[in-house]
């Protein structure tokens, strides 16, 4: 049955802009059911949310999700949290009048953090109910990625709790076993049913293997979220910029990392709630300098070896923080600074898609080289992004409050080198500053043997490409 939540407006079967295949039963005006199998929607909107209510009423064919914008389709990414559940009674808590689906020990049963249940991953029952939902949403639904909730609480017994509060494994350690057992069979029997599918794992501690093959005493998952290079980004882009330099280290240190495991870079819901701020809050400065702020976050954030996800907002640059019984605030898109915001992010997605550089060596060490990563003085860092092929993206990031005309910048070749975007453009809502092509110089610099003078904006960004 469908529910209208606050704010929504019902687009109904028979609203003349639809098109659909098949015939609809419409006794219950609130709840049609298609009578036909293989039947489709299609529509045109202009809003900026959609909620889908599927239910197979018969039983008949397969269920589909999936999203076409203007010609294109979008894969379905789903939150799935094997880890905890409410202790709401109309929930699996209790569920036959004992804890069966809960460890009934509390040490190992609550999760008093959250004040929820976690999961018996000892019982085989309970284990293959949670197996048999990751497999209901990717087989019946076709979702294309299932991104695992709150990984880390899984996997240690001590997971926020204090000394006394919980119990060690038969061999006296802090590790859930039977809770890894059952991701690294979630993982492997997911990628075995469903190939192409992406089992992505938000887990914030260093424990090893994450995305490690099974077979190779890995969990299995084909991403890991990186919490250090969100917690570490954001904490130094908080800064004032004239203190930066003082903090150089936590926006390089992830470098370090890079390649321990599959990474995704996010900036995710958990950063922009609870009086945390949006991501144009945290930023220092007037409003023309956090704009600014926001738009080399983005670009240092689509340069860096990684996949690339951010939360419904940033993307805008909203005012507010996430309100999760409210909407995005769309409104602030009749704002030309917050269209500038979103136009650079669908350029910076463009220029990704064309760019083999930036992602088809995410995860091999040969794919990323420093050009200058200690020049905390200039609160700036430049590195190089190397494609399969060879092909070659530089980025050259100034977190300062100044612009910096004749920047020397090691290079890996010679000859021109042409800017193809800068986060200062005036149609983002800098101030227009632009590079052009330049001319490498022979002569070392920075263990480089070639190098040019560009003037890097001020809190922006400059994606240089050699000529070929």
């Amino acid at each position: 049955m469908w529910t209208q939540l606050p704010g929504e407006k019902r687009i109904a079967l028979d609203d003349e802009k639809l098109q659909y295949t098949g015939r609809i039963d419409f006794a219950d005006p609130q709840n049609p059911v298609f009578l036909f199998t293989a039947s489709f929607v299609r529509f045109r909107m202009t809003g900026h949310h959609l909620r889908v209510v599927l239910t197979n009423t018969h039983h008949l064919w397969e269920n589909r999700l999936g999203v076409v914008i203007n010609g294109e389709q979008f894969g379905v990414l789903l939150d799935w949290v094997p880890a905890h559940f409410p202790r709401d009674a109309m929930g699996l808590r209790r569920f036959d009048g004992t804890p069966c689906y809960a460890h009934p020990a509390p040490r190992r049963g609550d999760m008093p953090q959250w004040g929820t249940h976690m999961f018996d991953y000892a019982r085989g029952e309970v284990n293959s109910f949670m197996l048999s939902n990751a497999c209901f949403w990717l087989d019946e639904f076709h979702i294309d990625a299932l991104r695992v909730d709150a990984v880390s609480s899984m996997l240690y017994l001590d997971y926020s709790r204090e000394a006394g509060q919980w119990h060690p494994n038969i061999y006296g350690g802090r590790e859930n076993l039977e809770a890894i057992d059952f991701l690294k069979e979630a993982n492997a029997t997911a990628y075995k049913n469903n190939p192409g599918i992406m089992m992505i794992a938000e887990e914030s501690t260093a424990y090893p293997g994450v995305t490690a093959p099974t077979d190779a005493g890995g969990l299995g998952f084909g991403l890991k979220w990186n919490m250090g290079w969100m917690h570490d980004t954001l904490q130094y882009l908080h800064e004032e910029p004239i203190n930066r330099k003082w903090h150089h280290n936590e926006i390089t240190f992830s470098m370090v990392y890079a390649y321990s495991e599959h990474y995704v870079l996010p900036i995710s819901h958990d950063e922009v709630v609870y009086g945390k701020g949006s991501v144009f809050g945290k930023m220092p400065g007037n409003d023309w300098q956090k704009y600014a702020g926001v738009r080399a976050l983005f670009a240092y954030q689509w340069a860096h070896p990684g996949k690339n996800l951010t939360f419904m907002g940033n993307e805008i640059a909203q005012y507010g923080e996430w309100d999760h019984d409210g909407s995005i605030d769309w409104d602030a898109l009749e704002w030309p600074d917050h269209q500038g915001v979103q136009k650079l992010v669908a350029d910076l997605n463009e220029l990704y898609k064309t760019s083999p550089a930036l992602w088809s060596q995410d995860f091999d060490p040969a794919g990323f080289q420093w050009l200058t990563s200690d020049d905390a003085d200039h609160n700036t860092l430049s590195f190089v992004r190397i494609g399969k092929d060879g092909e070659q993206m530089v980025a050259v990031v100034n977190f300062s409050g100044e612009a910096w005309s004749d920047y020397q910048v090691p290079l890996t070749k010679g000859g021109k080198w042409t800017e193809v975007l800068t986060t200062d453009d005036e149609i983002y809502g800098g101030s227009g500053i632009h590079n052009g092509t330049v001319e490498a110089v022979e002569g070392e610099y920075h263990s480089r043997d070639w190098s040019a003078k560009i003037t890097v904006p001020a809190l922006g960004a400059v994606f240089l490409k050699p000529e070929l």
